[in-house]
């Protein structure tokens, strides 16, 4: 049993893979936990094995964030619950398919789970942290942020704002006492590629992770204070230059007159 506490963890997409494992380990370090999610059967089965292993409370909201009023109450309980310190925004959809074989419609509800959702919590849970004083959010991003044409160009859009939100929520509020990470995981061994009709049997081994690895490594960057942390890249330094470059740019993107590549040919 875990003697610490550290107040609430509230995280999405919790009733199975990767928002299931962080549940766990969170519940292990000492938080209490809100879990959401939409299969209430899975939720009460992993609050009770949770409360069971750490004795921990376990609240379970079952919600479909694509739901407006299901959307609605769980960023009252954001805005409400000042026990919470931890928001993990894990529930989220995605698709290997081709832009010409996907449904506008589904890749609309993407943009509102993948995007829309996880900034409407954000936004709820923020003003509490800040008038506290402390808080932490977990956004799970993909590696398509920084890599779109891997998947699908609506999935890795959705992403990519993840990835870009979080660097500006680091940005505007590192000094308020607020940590914030973005985690860009690779293949995982979850049901997304079942969902999204790709067995993970057809994906090479090479390239696949475990949840659970990717989950703890994903823990360690946040213990490190990352704001973005890769599992999979083994050669740290290349996102490093990668970051390394875009700051480099980054003062000279907007300018009075155009560049001189761009003139027109006399």
């Amino acid at each position: 049993m875990t003697q610490t506490h550290l107040g609430t963890a509230l995280v999405t997409g919790a009733s199975s893979g990767i928002g299931a494992i962080y549940a766990d380990r969170l519940a292990h370090r000492g938080y209490d936990l809100i879990l959401v999610a939409r299969n209430r059967d899975r939720l009460t089965a992993l609050a009770n094995r949770i409360t069971n292993e750490t004795r921990r409370s376990v609240e379970i909201i079952d919600a479909d964030l694509n739901a407006p009023s299901a959307l609605v109450a769980v960023e009252a309980k954001l805005k409400q619950d000042a026990s919470i310190t931890l928001l993990v925004n894990n529930a989220g959809v995605g698709t290997h398919t081709p832009l010409l074989g996907s449904e506008v419609d589904a890749m609309t509800r993407m943009i509102d789970l993948n995007v829309t959702a996880l900034t409407r919590l954000t936004y709820a849970a923020i003003p509490g942290f800040v008038a506290r004083g402390k808080g932490a959010i977990i956004n799970i991003s993909s590696i398509v942020a920084i890599a779109p044409e891997t998947l699908n160009g609506v999935y890795g859009g959705t992403k990519a704002f993840v990835l870009a939100f979080s660097q500006s929520l680091h940005h505007e509020l590192a000094d308020k006492g607020i940590q914030v990470q973005a985690v860009l995981p690779g293949a995982t061994a979850t049901d997304f590629w079942q969902t999204g009709g790709l067995p993970l049997e057809h994906l090479p081994k090479s390239i696949v992770m475990s949840a659970d690895d990717m989950v703890d490594a994903a823990l360690t960057g946040f213990d490190r204070r990352e704001l973005v942390t890769i599992p999979s890249l083994h050669a740290g330094e290349e996102w490093e230059a990668y970051e390394a470059a875009r700051q480099t740019m980054s003062p000279h993107l907007s300018s009075n007159v155009p560049a001189p590549r761009y003139a027109a040919a006399r």
